[in-house]
């Protein structure tokens, strides 16, 4: 019997051997980030400039892979179904919070199909208008949407998109349900809203804040608790009579489900190494952003922030009825 037990022993240990030391000697290779959205969107621009970071610390090529496409749930199923060895990871926004009420038949299990690495950022959202749009602050705005109802439109980059849940909060806010126009990205609606083919949008300050600066756009607020460094000028929803239309963009950093936590732990270490990179600080506030604390990039940090945001948006949604499936 002790000969059977220790022969036992020995081959579990070379069975776990290659995990153990694929976990010790971890990056060997190119790891690849897929970002379930289209290349140039917001979640893009995020990942790029922490990918570039890691690849520093990690001594590996980080590269982005775009897997646009439903909501951002395609490119998730992908990772979720990939191997578990920390050479595909996923950069998602707040929509994977969302997706899990969003969609009522996802391919994976939100919660339980990922390891958690990290927060990366919490991306203000601004409440903006094409240029020549009569209202001049959010007040005169609310009471010109209600007037109009059925004429204002309200432009998304797609259902499940950080643009689409934002204006599904401002209408909510309001009381007043608008004429909303999906799009197929965030750039195509950007596009028609310079373009005043549609009236109002709700997007993160990395796709907006040059545009109001440039005047291209007018802005009528931002969505976080106090002005911007980068936007001081603009309001906040509190200080122009919305305060319940507080909502930030949240992007996490996740890996296959099974990744060991050796590995998910450097990951999570040079995450917090990319975030105090002089270029990503310089670059996140030029986008009206900041990086995490570290305290936030962290497995404990980003697994507690989705189950909250699970819960959170989910009476919006079923509220509002608008389903992806």
């Amino acid at each position: 019997m002790r000969r059977f037990v220790a022969a036992l022993a020995a081959a579990v240990a070379v069975m776990l051997y290659p995990v153990a030391a694929g976990a010790q000697t971890y990056p060997e290779r190119t790891i690849t980030v897929v970002v379930p959205f289209a290349a140039g969107g917001p979640t893009d621009t995020v990942t790029r400039l922490v990918a570039e970071a890691m690849s520093k610390d990690l001594g590996q090529q980080v590269i982005v892979e775009n897997v646009g496409g439903a909501g951002g749930t395609l490119g998730a199923g992908r990772v979720a179904k990939a191997e578990s060895d920390g050479y595909t990871l996923l950069l998602h926004h707040i929509g994977m919070a969302t997706s899990a009420t969003l969609y009522r038949k996802l391919a994976y299990d939100t919660l339980n199909a990922f390891e958690y690495v990290g927060l990366v950022t919490e991306v203000p959202m601004t409440i903006v208008g094409r240029k020549d749009l009569e209202p001049a602050d959010l007040k005169g705005l609310v009471e010109y949407a209600k007037a109009n109802k059925d004429s204002v439109t309200v432009a998304n980059a797609g259902i499940g998109a950080a643009s689409h849940l934002c204006g599904m909060l401002f209408m909510s806010a309001i009381k007043t349900p608008l004429v909303t126009v999906p799009y197929k990205g965030t750039g195509p609606a950007m596009t028609d809203l310079l373009g005043g083919q549609v009236d109002i949008m709700c997007d993160q300050t990395t796709n907006t804040t040059k545009q109001i600066q440039g005047g291209t756009i007018k802005a009528y607020a931002v969505t976080s608790p106090e002005r911007l460094d980068v936007l001081p000028d603009v309001p906040t929803t509190t200080e122009a009579g919305l305060p319940d239309v507080q909502v930030s963009i949240w992007h996490g950093l996740y890996a296959p489900k099974g990744t060991p936590a050796e590995i998910t732990e450097r990951l999570s270490k040079s995450l917090q190494v990319a975030l105090k990179d002089e270029n990503v600080a310089a670059r996140f506030a030029e986008l009206g952003t900041r990086p995490s604390p570290q305290a936030d990039a962290t497995p404990a940090a980003l697994k507690a922030k989705l189950e909250n945001e699970i819960a959170r948006w989910k009476p919006i949604i079923e509220a509002a009825g608008q389903y992806a499936d």
